[in-house]
């Protein structure tokens, strides 16, 4: 069982900056692969980052170049910095972890993020 706790979230002008953290409880932290998801009304969770157990990592393009997605296994962390925001970033963030060897898969409860002036 793996709980994912997330903290950062707020409101921010468009071209600042945020981070968002996740902590994670429970064992095995570092075979999960983690990701940063968000979800606006009326519209299906996407997939912000992941990154892998090896520390491979994947961004969606419209985040590419601006959002950072870094782990510490040591802490049983994740984190997505989050530069350069814009008014369409606005979402819900969700932390996941994922592993497909043992089929499983956890959701945090989510944090909001708000871009605007």
């Amino acid at each position: 069982q793996v709980q994912l706790v997330e903290s950062g979230g707020g409101l921010v002008q468009p071209g600042g900056s945020l981070r968002l953290s996740c902590a994670a409880s429970g064992s095995l932290f570092s075979i999960y692969t983690m990701g940063w998801y968000r979800q606006t009304p009326g519209k299906q969770r996407e997939l912000v980052a992941r990154i892998t157990s090896g520390g491979s990592t994947k961004y969606t393009d419209s985040v590419k170049g601006r959002f950072t997605i870094s782990r510490d296994n040591a802490k049983n962390t994740v984190s997505l910095q989050m530069d350069s925001l814009k008014s369409e970033d606005t979402a819900v963030y969700y932390c996941n972890a994922n592993s497909d060897l043992l089929r499983k898969t956890y959701w945090g409860q989510g944090t909001q993020v708000t871009v605007s002036s």
